[in-house]
Parts: C-alpha cells; sequence; structure tokens
C-alpha cells in the first residue's frame, strides 16, 4: 500500500481474494461489497462459515493428560460433555474474501482493524484448497454439478506461449 501511495495511486478499500477458493463467484464479491458498504462504523468484513467441528470439543494434550481447548459452560455440564446442537453457535473463517478500508493498514498497522463484520459465505463459496484432498474434492463437486467455478473470459496461459 505505501508503495502504491507514493505511486500516487490510492484507495479507499482493498480486498484479498486468494487463488484458493475456486468456487467464489462474482456475485458472491458483490454481495459482500454490498454488505461493506451498507455497515457503519466497521474497518473489516471477513468471510465467515459455520464450523463443523465445535471448538468447545476440542482438547490440548499435554504428556498423557487431556484438558478442554475451551473450559466454558456449566460444570455440571461442559461443553465437551454436551451435544453439538446445544452449543453456541460458532464461525470459523474461511478464505473466500476479505475487505477493508486502507487507511486501518496505515492507522493500526493489521489489515483487519478492530472492529470486523461476518460475511457468511453459502454453500461451496468458502471452499478453500489447502491439499491433494481438497483438489480431488473440488474436481469431484464441479463434475458432479455440485460447485460451478466462475467463467473467465481470458484464455487458459499455456506452455505453449511461454515458448514462443
Amino acid at each position: 500500500m505505501t508503495k502504491l501511495k507514493e505511486e500516487g495511486r490510492q484507495y479507499d478499500c482493498f480486498s484479498i481474494l486468494r487463488p484458493t477458493s475456486p468456487f467464489r463467484l462474482p456475485e458472491t464479491i458483490q454481495r459482500a461489497w454490498k454488505a461493506f458498504r451498507a455497515e457503519q462504523g466497521v474497518d473489516s468484513l471477513r468471510a465467515i462459515e459455520k464450523c463443523q467441528q465445535h471448538p468447545g470439543k476440542m482438547w490440548v494434550v499435554r504428556d498423557n493428560r487431556m484438558m478442554p481447548l475451551l473450559p466454558l459452560g456449566p460444570p455440571e455440564q461442559p461443553w465437551h460433555s454436551s451435544q453439538y446442537q446445544s452449543l453456541p453457535e460458532v464461525y470459523v473463517q474461511n478464505a473466500s474474501l476479505e475487505i477493508a478500508w486502507t487507511k486501518i493498514i496505515f492507522e493500526k498497522n493489521t489489515i483487519a482493524g478492530n472492529v470486523l463484520m461476518p460475511f457468511f459465505t453459502k454453500d461451496y463459496e468458502g471452499f478453500d484448497v489447502n491439499s491433494e484432498y481438497d483438489w480431488n474434492l473440488a474436481e469431484s463437486l464441479v463434475e458432479t454439478g455440485q460447485a460451478q467455478l466462475p467463467s473467465v473470459a481470458v484464455p487458459a496461459y499455456s506452455s505453449k506461449e511461454r515458448q514462443k
């Protein structure tokens, strides 16, 4: 951002669109941008989805003992001994997108700031490819029609073009 500013190119906002989110569609970005612009007093927006694995049922293991990661809930019914449906809803950030005001970088030395708003992704918008398993799953989702890739008007880069 500093380099852009030095070149006289200043922007009010920026977005991070990671290439590991193949099912984020143009509509996803437009919906997030509209929500971000409509919300007053926020520093940034982060894409989130409901956790499939609740942190209230997670453990830390030290030596041969384990302790709950979140020792919350009443003593007679701690979270780790509760049914998932009875636990409070918890969300996890996914890699689909982030939007923030550029001034946050300079004022708070962070890309998120202190006041973050949620952007609830739908279906596979937040799907993130981080492993070979994820890649294979993404291919399967496309092949079976369960998820769609955004259309791209630019032709794919090929090794033949590189040799020219």
